[in-house]
C-alpha cells in the first residue's frame, strides 16, 4: 500500500473513476498526554471500495485545510476505516493502536464472530507509516504524533468487522497485558489442576460420575486456553486454526456438560437408556467438533445454543428430581444454579448488553469456579459413608478413655482410620454444624489460626513417632464469623498390640477467656489505658530495637520527636477533666492517621507524647513531617457547639552515626522541646548541643531584660492592617520581640510577664510607643495619602494605672509629628475593667491629646455595655475565635452583632485571625472596615513595612 500525493485535480478524477462518494473531513481526535487509553471504536468512519483504491479526505490540518489521499490496499482488501488524530499537547506523544483479534462481547449468538487478524496496514496521512508490533491476541500499530501534528490514518480490513480500536499509552498497555497474563496464568493453573485431580480420583474411585466430571474439566481448560491464547502461544496456530479450536471447544464443554448431568443424576434408573444418550451424544460431540473444520462459526451458534438448553433444561429437571426425594438432585442445584446465572451473564455478553473489558476473563474465572463447585458436590457424594468403620468404639469407652487425660471435651483421633472425634460441645461453642469438625486430623488445619497450624501437624507427628508422651498444646479455632477461641489439648496415644499409635485421645478445654485476660494484662502493662499508644515503657522497647537494627543498616537514620501541647492545662480546668481525655484521644487518633506503619507514636506523660519516626530520612521531608503534625494538632476540636484550638511544642532530636539511640536522645528532644514551649510554644525545634549550656532562670533573664533596651535587642515588628474596601494598607500593629544573644528570638509570651513583675514593662513599653510613633512619622511623610497610615501600640495595666502616662504620651507626640488619631493605643477588656472609674478619666485624657484608642480582644472578657459606652474609643478589635469558622463550616452569628454594635457607637472594626481571602469577603459583607490576619501579611521590620507600602502605591498608581 503506498500514499499517492494529494493533488486536488488528480483526486477528482480518480474518485470519479472508481466511484467513490464524495467524501466529508474528519473530526480529530484530541490525544491527551495524561490518557492511559481512549477508545477510538465510536469515531471510526466505515468506508467500502469496489476496487483496492480509496480516497478520503483528511482532518483539517493546523492551517485549517482540508486535504485528499488516496491509499491502495496492500491485500488486495476492500474494507476501509478511517480516524484521524491531534496531538495538542507540546510533547512528542507515542501510541499504541491496539485491535483485538477476539472479543466475547458482542460477538453473537448464532453464527459468532470468533475473531481474526482485523487490520493488514494503516497508513498516516503524513509521516512514516505505523510499525506493527508483535502480538498473539491483537493487532497492534506503534504511531509517534509530533507536538501540534493532525494526523488522519487509513486502515485497511482484513474482515468486514472492527468490535474495539483503542489508542494506548505503550506501558499503560504493557501493565494491561501483563496484569491480564497473571490472571490468565493463575485461572488456567487452577482448571489443569482440578482437571487432573478429578483424572486421579476417577482411577482411584472408579465411581461413573468421575469421568464426566474430568472430561467437563479437560473441556474448560480447552476452552480458556483457546481463549487466553495459551494454546495458540504453545502450537503456534494461526487465526483461523484458533477459530476452529475455539468453536470446536465450545462444541466439547455443551456436549462433556450434558455427559455430566446423565452421569451424576444416574438418570438411566428413570428408564432411560442412558448409555444410548452416551453413545448419541459423543457423536453429536465428533460431529461439531467435524463440523469446526469447515465452518467454525456454525459449530459454535450451535454450541452456544445447546449450552443455553442445557442449562435450562437441566435445571428444570435438577428441581424436578429434587422434589422427588433424588438426594443428588438436591445437592447439585446451588451449583447448577450458579451455572444458571452465568449462562444468562454470558448470553447478555455476547448479545452486547455487558460491554466492559473484564467481563470476559471473568466469566472464564466463573467457569472455572463452576466446575470447580462441581468437582467438589461429586467427591461431596462419592465420598459420602465410604469411609471405613474400622476401629469404632462405644461412647462408654471413649468416656472411659478420656478420663486418662481429664478435661471437659472429648478429643479423639482414631490414626488407622484418620478420623478425629470431639464432643458436641466442641462445635457448639465455635458455632458449627454437627459433626464439623469430624473427619480427618488434616481438616483441622482449616479451622486453626495460621500460625497454630504447623505447631499442631508437628505435635501430632511427634506423638506418632515417639508412640509415647503426653500432648499438651494450646491452639486456636475460628469460628463461622471469623473469630478465634483459645483451647487447650491433653491427650496421650494409645499403643496397639503391633506397637504402632492407634488412637491419641484426651480432652479440650476451653481456655477464650483465661487467654484473653493474659492478653489484656499484657497489652495495658506497655501500653495507654486512654489512647491505646504505647506508654513510655514500650517506647523505650522500641528505641532499643530500632537501635540495634540501625546497627546493622548503617543507613537507617531514626528521628525523635517529643511533642507537648501548649496550656492544656488551662483547657483541662476549663472543659474538665473527662473533656480533656476526650481532647486527647481525639489527638491521639488524628496523630495515628498520618502516620505509617514503620513509626512508633507514644504517649510519654499526660499532653506529651513521643514519636519514632523512620519513613522519612531527609531532614527537610522530616521537618515537613514535623511542621503537617503541628497542623494536625492546630485543627480545631469541636465540643458541645464551641470549638477549641490548641498547639503544641515539638522538638527534634535527628539521629547520626555517631549518635547512640539511648535515654540520651529522648532528653535532647525534650531540651528542644523545652526550648520551643519557652519562645512562645506553637513551634517546631531541632535540637542543637549550644542548649544544653543556656542557662534560662528567671533571675538571669530578669537582668538580661534590663540591658536589653540600651543593647538594642529588641525588635519591633509591623503586622499589616488592610482596608477592606480596596485592600489597601490601612496601618500596622507593633509587637515586640527580642534578640537573645544566647537564646535567640524570644516572643512577648516569655519575657513581657517578668518585665511586668519585675515593672520593667513601663520602660519597655515607653520605648516600643516611641519607636512606633517615630517610624509612622516616617510612613506618614513618605505615603502623604489622603487617609494616613496609623500604628496600634499595645499598653498593659502597669502603664494604664500610672499617672506618668500621661506625660509620656504628649512627649512621645512631641517628638514625632503624627496625624492626629493615627497613634492608637490598644488596651484589652479585662485591664480596663480592672479600676471602671481610673481607665475612664485617663482614656479621656489620653483620647484629647490626640491618641486613638482601640479596645484589644472584644468579646473574650465581661465587660458591661453600660461600661462601654462611657470610654472613649475609636476602634473596636474582634479577636479571632469570633473570627475563624466553626466545625460547621460558619462563623458564629454573634460576629454580625458586634460589628453592628461598634458602629452604633461610632466606632471602627478591625477583626483579627483574617487567614483566607474568602474570611476577608464575607467580613467586608458584614460591614467590617479592617482586617488583620496571615492572609494580609505576617509580622515584618521596619523596611519591610515601607517596601509593602511602596508597592501598594505603585500598584494603585497603575
Amino acid at each position: 500500500m503506498r500514499l499517492i500525493r494529494c493533488l486536488a485535480p488528480i483526486a477528482l478524477g480518480l474518485m470519479i473513476l472508481v466511484g467513490a462518494c464524495p467524501a466529508r473531513a474528519l473530526d480529530a481526535v484530541s490525544v491527551r498526554g495524561d490518557a492511559p487509553a481512549i477508545d477510538l471504536t465510536g469515531v471510526l468512519e466505515h468506508q467500502r471500495s469496489d476496487t483496492d483504491r480509496i480516497q478520503v479526505s483528511t482532518a483539517p490540518g493546523t492551517d485549517g485545510i482540508v486535504r485528499r489521499i488516496e491509499v491502495r490496499a496492500r491485500e488486495g482488501g476492500q474494507n476501509w476505516v478511517v480516524f484521524a488524530l491531534a496531538n495538542n499537547t507540546d510533547d512528542q506523544l507515542d501510541r499504541l493502536i491496539v485491535a483485538p483479534h477476539y472479543r466475547i462481547v458482542s460477538s453473537g449468538l448464532l453464527w459468532p464472530d470468533l475473531g481474526l487478524s482485523r487490520i493488514a496496514t494503516i497508513t498516516p496521512s503524513v509521516g512514516d507509516r505505523p510499525e506493527r508490533q508483535e502480538s498473539a491476541t491483537a493487532d497492534v500499530f506503534r504511531i509517534t504524533l509530533d507536538p501540534g501534528a493532525v494526523v488522519t490514518f487509513v486502515a485497511e480490513l482484513r474482515t468486514d468487522k472492527l468490535p474495539q480500536l483503542y489508542l494506548w499509552e505503550p506501558e499503560a498497555y504493557k501493565d494491561k497485558v501483563n496484569s491480564f497474563t497473571l490472571y490468565q496464568g493463575i485461572v488456567i493453573g487452577i482448571s489443569g489442576l482440578l482437571a487432573l485431580v478429578l483424572t486421579i480420583l476417577f482411577v482411584v474411585k472408579g465411581s461413573i460420575m468421575f469421568p464426566a466430571a474430568a472430561a467437563l474439566a479437560w473441556a474448560v481448560l480447552v476452552y480458556i486456553g483457546v481463549d487466553f491464547g495459551f494454546w495458540g502461544k504453545v502450537l503456534d496456530m494461526s487465526n483461523n486454526a484458533e477459530r476452529i479450536w475455539r468453536a470446536a471447544g465450545e462444541a466439547i464443554l455443551a456436549a462433556t456438560l450434558l455427559v455430566f448431568l446423565f452421569a451424576y443424576l444416574n438418570l438411566s434408573r428413570w428408564h432411560v437408556r442412558y448409555s444410548h444418550i452416551t453413545v448419541l451424544w459423543l457423536l453429536f460431540l465428533g460431529a461439531l467438533v467435524a463440523l469446526a473444520l469447515f465452518d467454525p462459526a456454525v459449530a459454535s451458534g450451535i454450541a452456544r445454543m445447546s449450552l443455553v438448553l442445557i442449562a435450562f433444561a437441566g435445571f428444570a429437571l435438577i428441581v424436578y428430581l429434587s422434589t422427588h426425594g433424588f438426594d443428588r438432585a438436591v445437592l447439585l442445584i446451588p451449583t447448577w444454579f450458579l451455572l444458571l446465572v452465568w449462562v444468562v451473564a454470558a448470553g447478555m455478553t455476547v448479545a452486547g448488553s455487558v460491554t466492559n473489558d473484564i467481563v470476559g476473563p471473568a466469566l472464564l474465572g466463573g467457569l472455572v469456579l463452576i466446575v470447580m463447585l462441581i468437582g467438589f458436590t461429586v467427591m461431596q457424594h462419592a465420598f459420602a459413608g465410604g469411609a471405613t468403620t474400622t476401629g469404632v468404639v462405644s461412647d462408654i469407652e471413649r468416656r472411659a478413655l478420656a478420663l486418662a487425660g481429664s478435661g471437659d471435651l472429648i478429643w479423639d483421633w482414631d490414626v488407622s482410620a484418620d478420623k478425629v472425634f470431639t464432643s458436641p460441645e466442641t462445635e457448639a461453642l465455635l458455632g458449627l454444624k454437627r459433626g464439623a469438625l469430624e473427619g480427618p486430623a488434616a481438616s483441622w488445619l482449616e479451622v486453626l489460626h495460621p500460625l497454630d497450624q504447623d505447631r499442631f501437624r508437628a505435635a501430632l507427628d511427634s506423638v506418632l513417632d515417639q508412640r509415647r508422651g503426653r500432648l499438651v498444646q494450646d491452639f486456636r479455632l475460628r469460628t463461622p464469623d471469623g473469630h478465634f477461641m483459645w483451647f487447650a489439648l491433653k491427650a496421650r496415644p494409645v499403643v496397639g498390640s503391633d506397637g504402632e499409635v492407634s488412637r491419641v485421645v484426651g480432652t479440650l478445654t476451653d481456655v477464650t477467656e483465661l487467654r484473653n485476660a493474659e492478653e489484656r494484662l499484657l497489652h495495658d502493662s506497655v501500653h495507654d489505658n486512654l489512647t491505646g499508644l504505647p506508654n513510655r515503657k514500650l517506647f523505650m522497647d522500641r528505641l532499643n530495637a530500632v537501635a540495634n537494627f540501625a546497627k546493622t543498616m548503617p543507613t537507617l537514620r531514626p528521628t525523635l520527636m517529643v511533642i507537648d501541647l501548649d496550656r492544656f492545662k488551662q483547657v483541662n480546668d476549663s472543659v474538665g477533666i473527662a473533656v480533656g481525655d476526650s481532647i486527647l484521644l481525639t489527638l491521639a487518633r488524628r496523630l495515628t492517621r498520618i502516620l505509617k506503619p514503620q513509626d512508633t507514636l507514644a504517649r510519654l506523660a499526660g499532653d506529651q507524647f513521643g514519636l519514632i519516626l523512620l519513613s522519612e530520612q531527609d531532614p527537610a521531608r522530616i521537618t515537613a513531617f514535623a511542621e503537617t503534625i503541628r497542623k494536625t494538632i492546630r485543627a480545631p476540636i469541636a465540643f458541645n457547639d464551641r470549638e477549641i484550638f490548641l498547639t503544641a511544642s515539638i522538638g527534634l532530636a535527628l539521629s547520626d552515626p555517631q549518635t547512640q539511640l539511648t535515654d540520651e536522645i529522648i532528653k535532647d528532644a525534650e531540651l528542644a522541646m523545652y526550648h520551643s514551649k519557652r519562645i512562645g510554644g506553637d513551634r517546631i525545634d531541632v535540637y542543637k548541643p549550644a542548649m544544653r549550656a543556656r542557662k534560662t532562670d528567671r533571675l538571669t533573664l530578669e537582668s538580661e531584660l534590663r540591658r536589653a533596651i540600651e543593647r538594642q535587642e529588641i525588635t519591633i515588628l509591623y503586622q499589616p492592617i488592610v482596608r477592606l474596601e480596596d485592600r489597601s494598607i490601612a496601618g500596622f500593629e507593633a509587637l515586640s520581640r527580642w534578640d537573645h544573644p544566647k537564646l535567640g528570638r524570644m516572643s512577648p509570651s516569655e519575657f513581657i510577664s517578668i518585665a511586668e513583675e519585675t515593672g520593667l514593662i513601663v520602660d519597655l513599653g515607653m520605648f516600643v510607643l516611641d519607636q512606633t510613633a517615630k517610624q509612622l512619622s516616617v510612613w506618614q511623610r513618605a505615603m502623604r495619602s489622603r487617609e494616613p497610615i496609623f500604628a496600634s501600640v499595645n499598653v498593659s495595666s502597669r502603664q494604664l494605672l500610672r499617672h506618668d502616662l500621661i506625660h509620656d504620651i504628649r512627649t512621645v507626640l512631641s517628638r514625632s509629628s503624627v496625624a492626629r488619631g493615627t497613634l492608637k493605643l490598644e488596651l484589652t477588656e479585662s485591664l480596663v475593667m480592672e479600676n471602671p472609674e481610673h481607665a475612664a478619666q485617663m482614656l479621656t485624657r489620653i483620647r484629647e491629646l490626640g491618641t486613638g484608642l482601640s479596645l484589644d480582644d472584644f468579646g473574650t472578657g465581661h465587660s458591661s455595655l453600660a461600661y462601654l459606652q462611657r470610654f472613649p474609643f475609636d476602634t473596636i478589635k474582634i479577636d479571632q475565635s469570633f473570627v475563624r469558622t466553626t466545625s460547621r463550616g460558619t462563623r458564629p452569628v454573634i460576629l454580625k452583632s458586634i460589628i453592628a454594635l461598634a458602629h452604633d457607637l461610632g466606632m471602627d472594626v478591625v477583626a483579627e485571625g483574617a487567614e483566607t481571602d474568602s474570611d476577608a469577603v464575607e467580613l467586608y459583607q458584614m460591614g467590617c472596615e479592617y482586617a488583620q490576619g496571615f492572609a494580609f501579611g505576617e509580622p515584618m521590620d521596619a523596611d519591610a513595612a515601607m517596601r509593602l507600602l511602596t508597592e501598594v502605591r505603585l500598584e494603585a498608581a497603575s
